[in-house]
């Protein structure tokens, strides 16, 4: 009777992505697919919850043959990602006209990246305040104690790491290891050794040219081999988005998220809050808001299904520099550091609040200043360096906590709603790279203003291809 209805679960998902297909066919926009795709995976996720209960044997053997499409789909982006970090930034810095600029180009989106992280750790802690949020109404099971315990060995780590000893994890001493993903921070060791790169043939650049052009034409085929790559790959978007969107609400336990519904609707309000302080920010630099979201609302879906602000990076550059008109060398840096520098949702909001539920357990007052002001700088410190999958946000709040001698017992207590949380913290970290690559185009003045505010932009080049 299982196998039947493991049959007739696949078949349903098979045709629903018979669906998007003819929607492709009929040339029908990127945008509506990608909703029409989130729609449906909701309503069906729904229903095979109504069906069954979230950890039959039905749902769980079905999601796996979901996972085909879905985990394959992000698979497919990773596979990308390091191409695409690499040909794109040499690409752009050795097209730079002087070192100076990939500094301040460096400089400008780092810099954004840390002044959100600190606004989002403040609006974590008023709203953690506002709520009223202890750390003494979690109470946890047999589940929750081992991931305690869990996450008390991760922290034996951490804690055997300096700040310096992790600054030092940046730089690359095997990038041929880092291009692999070995590390934590080896995205960001890809770029580091991309920039290199990229300055190398600036300078080759004067003492022999021919051998810099040389490089320079096979540089250039080889990204607009990787370029087309990306593009068949995002051309999957919908269908990913589906079965990633089914697999999320036909196994999330509804009961063990009411027994912890005040966090989750406090975690939203933080994480809504600072989505609208983007689009204020946005705003105050001269963009229409509106348009805005019109064009990165495909993204942050992406980004909120799959959990992965690595593997949004690709979709995250093609949207930066087809619909909001910022150069290739910004999109691929602010997309490249976003997801490992500076992550609003996970390395702000998450672990802020944690330390606020937590601050009374041990007699610290979390209105003073003095704790408000150093949480909100060490939060900014250890927003370096997180991993860009899910669970960073569990890195950088055992960080957090250990550095501010806080238990971290209520990390692993939270396992129940971490993927429904780490969702709407992804899309917020994704939205704070294309923020910081958007204000950093203005900056330096090098956004394509006609292309930001042209309506038609797609993401669609592959869709009628």
């Amino acid at each position: 009777m299982n196998t039947f209805l493991l049959i007739v679960n696949v078949v349903v998902m098979l045709a629903l992505l018979g669906v998007l297909y003819w929607m492709q066919k009929k040339h029908i926009s990127f945008t509506k697919r990608v909703f029409a795709g989130l729609g449906m995976g909701v309503v069906y996720g729904v229903i095979l919850q109504l069906i069954y209960t979230s950890g039959s044997d039905v749902i769980t053997k079905s999601v796996d043959w979901f996972n085909l499409v879905g985990s394959g789909y992000v698979r497919l982006l990773q596979m990308v990602v390091i191409p695409l970090i690499m040909v794109s930034i040499i690409s752009a810095i050795m097209n730079l006209k002087g070192k100076q600029n990939l500094g301040k180009m460096s400089f400008s989106i780092i810099a954004i990246l840390l002044i959100t992280t600190a606004i989002a750790a403040g609006v974590s802690i008023a709203t953690s305040l506002g709520f009223n949020l202890t750390s003494i109404e979690i109470q946890g099971g047999d589940r929750e104690t081992a991931q305690i315990q869990k996450v008390e060995e991760r922290l034996a780590d951490v804690k055997d790491q300096t700040i310096p000893q992790q600054v030092l994890e940046f730089i690359p001493s095997n990038p041929f290891a880092d291009m692999t993903g070995e590390r934590r921070t080896s995205t960001l060791a890809v770029v580091i050794f991309s920039a290199f790169i990229g300055v190398a043939v600036l300078g080759l650049d004067r003492k022999k040219p021919q051998q810099a052009e040389t490089f320079r034409g096979m540089v250039n085929a080889v990204y607009a081999v990787v370029m087309r790559i990306v593009t068949l790959v995002l051309r999957l978007t919908p269908y990913g988005i589906l079965a990633l969107i089914t697999k999320v609400t036909a196994t999330t336990n509804a009961e063990e998220i009411l027994k912890l519904i005040k966090f989750v609707i406090a975690s939203y309000v933080a994480l809504a809050i600072m989505f609208v302080i983007h689009l204020i920010i946005i705003s105050l630099s001269g963009f229409n808001p509106v348009t805005y979201v019109k064009k990165v609302l495909p993204t942050l879906v992406f980004a909120f299904t799959s959990r992965s602000s690595a593997a949004a990076i690709p979709l995250n550059v093609e949207t930066q520099t087809k619909k909001l008109g910022v150069s290739d060398g910004i999109a691929n840096l602010s997309a490249s550091f976003g997801a490992t520098i500076g992550q609003n949702g996970c390395a702000g909001v998450y672990p802020a609040m944690l330390a606020v539920m937590i601050a009374p357990t041990v007699g610290i007052d979390p209105l003073s200043w003095d704790f408000i002001v150093t949480l909100i700088l060490v939060v900014m410190i250890s927003s370096f360096g997180v991993a860009g999958v899910g669970g960073g946000a569990t890195f950088a709040s055992l960080i957090v906590l250990s550095t501010l001698n806080l238990p971290v017992a209520l990390v692993g207590l939270l396992i129940s709603v971490e993927p429904l949380i780490d969702m709407g913290r992804t899309a917020l970290n994704v939205n704070g790279s294309m923020t910081s690559g958007l204000l950093t185009s203005k900056i330096l003045k090098e956004n394509d203003r006609d292309t930001f505010n042209d309506q038609s932009r797609e993401l669609d080049s592959a869709a009628h291809a």
